[in-house]
């Protein structure tokens, strides 16, 4: 097995202030699911910038840059995170023989931080094939 590390701080603020000054950003960052569970919080924008950081973490993780719709952080019944991928991401994690992404959230009143496991197994070499 192959792991690689990514992770990423976010500044709450920053984000609360983005999505108020652009309505339509949440929309091009975020699913609709992400969206939902966001928006039922009292306060969304720490869930939003956690959200935001492990999209960037699971890029470092990669190495490659990713659209933002095909990484979506969903949590279990329990609020546990995890990372389900679409289109071009879903397509590097076949190529990585079923790679396994790990991701760990928390915030508190300032800072949002997400960090990101990949493991590939030795074997996989094909994610050149997969992404442009």
């Amino acid at each position: 097995m192959t792991p690689s590390l990514g992770i990423d701080i976010v500044h709450i603020d920053r984000i609360r202030q983005a999505l108020r000054r652009r309505p339509r950003l949440a929309p091009r960052l975020f699913t609709v699911r992400e969206q939902a569970y966001c928006d039922r919080r009292a306060d969304p924008a720490p869930h939003y910038a956690a959200r935001f950081a492990a999209k960037e973490a699971l890029a470092k993780a990669i190495g490659r840059w990713l659209r933002w719709q095909d990484v979506e952080v969903v949590n279990d019944a329990s609020g546990r995170p995890s990372i389900e991928l679409h289109g071009d991401a879903a397509c590097l994690a076949r190529a990585a023989n079923g790679g396994q992404v790990l991701v760990s959230l928390s915030h508190d009143r300032n800072y949002a931080v997400a960090c990101v496991l990949l493991v590939v197994p030795q074997e996989s070499a094909g994610l050149d094939n997969c992404l442009p």
